[in-house]
């Protein structure tokens, strides 16, 4: 398996990084992740870096290239939901630890992404988005049924609110899981929390796979310093990991 990969977290306009990230490579398959801690429950950081440890344990734990991958990425992430809700257990329920998450398996010439809340996932291609993962939110209900554009959606009211995430409640929290995904060479895949994505179009977003001479690691750190500069001075935590696809 031939890849490039990269992972970026920063700061940002806020006092402390609630989100964790990583990107876990074996010979034969990969695993991006992604997880935003809510800032405002208690603990944002300890639910993202339990979600993050548990779902990365499982995968590492696993034989690979991984069997049934829409089943693992189910299981792991109603784990990481579980431990995260059992580390709140004696909180009021509204102060419980809460992250929202983004998750891309690559194998075997394909990839399978899962996600609760709004960090998000994209496939770039020849300079160009060719897909997004929909967030679990009222403003992407919106822009789906046409009442909002892309554009409006970054100054809405309510673009911060999320419909679901891992933590909080005890019922496993509604989460999206793709079919395969095939890749073709040169492919990127982005994984990332709101603080990335938001403020940015799907062409700021597409110069993850900008073409040149520059490494997946510089594309990803200038996206993030652009992310962070469109949002100043309220920039959230602005976290990715990146891979481009060259081939088994």
């Amino acid at each position: 398996m031939q890849i490039e990969y990269a992972k970026v977290s920063a700061l940002g306009d806020r006092q402390d990084n609630q989100d964790r990230a990583a990107v876990v490579v074996s010979e034969n398959a990969a695993l991006m992740l992604v997880f935003d801690g809510m800032g405002g429950h208690s603990d944002g950081a300890r639910a993202a870096e339990t979600g993050l440890k548990i779902v990365q344990d499982r995968f590492m734990a696993a034989k690979q290239p991984i069997f049934d991958p829409q089943g693992f990425l189910y299981a792991a992430l109603a784990a990481a939901h579980d431990e995260v809700v059992h580390a709140g257990s004696d909180v009021a329920v509204d102060f419980r630890p809460r992250a929202t998450c983004a998750i891309c398996l690559v194998q075997e010439g394909g990839a399978y992404w899962a996600h609760i809340g709004d960090s998000r996932i994209y496939q770039v291609r020849d300079g160009a988005v060719l897909r997004r993962s929909r967030d679990h939110s009222h403003v992407e209900v919106l822009i789906q049924e046409g009442a909002i554009s892309e554009e409006e959606a970054q100054d809405h009211p309510m673009r911060n609110f999320v419909e679901c995430c891992i933590g909080g409640d005890a019922p496993v929290p509604d989460m999206s899981i793709t079919n395969r995904i095939r890749l073709e060479h040169g492919d990127v895949l982005l994984a990332c929390s709101d603080g990335l994505w938001s403020g940015m179009s799907d062409n700021d977003m597409a110069q993850i796979a900008a073409p040149g001479e520059q490494s997946i690691v510089d594309n990803l750190k200038a996206l993030s310093i652009k992310a962070l500069e469109v949002n100043a001075p309220y920039s959230d935590n602005t976290t990715g990991t990146a891979l481009r696809w060259l081939g088994n």
